[in-house]
């Protein structure tokens, strides 16, 4: 894949993350504050922006979403092949509502 088709996918992403993050936010913020791992802060900012300042922002070469589960033993819960999937999905879900939440600052 060449740079500039690597900086159009990435912008796309950035664009399709915003747009949803401002629609999970203005539906209900309390859950979008959980299911996207942002603080109130952040939040109350995305909310706000214009489409022109999600465009300009999402421009950037850098993917601004992470993996929120970044550590094997909750990825191994979320794909685990157990009998028991909905016990293993609520578990990482728990394990992740307990970690820190991280803004843009």
């Amino acid at each position: 894949m060449s740079k500039d088709r690597l900086f159009d996918e990435i912008r796309d992403a950035n664009l399709n993350y915003l747009l949803l993050a401002q629609s999970l936010i203005r539906d209900d913020r309390d859950a979008a504050i959980y299911r996207l791992g942002i603080s109130e802060e952040l939040a109350e900012l995305l909310e706000t922006l214009s489409p022109a300042q999600l465009v300009k922002i999402s421009s950037s070469t850098t993917l601004l979403c992470r993996f929120r589960y970044d550590d094997r033993l909750i990825l191994d819960m979320l794909v685990s092949h157990t009998k028991d999937k909905p016990m293993a999905r609520a578990h990482a879900a728990i394990l992740g509502a307990g970690r820190s939440v991280e803004g843009l600052v």
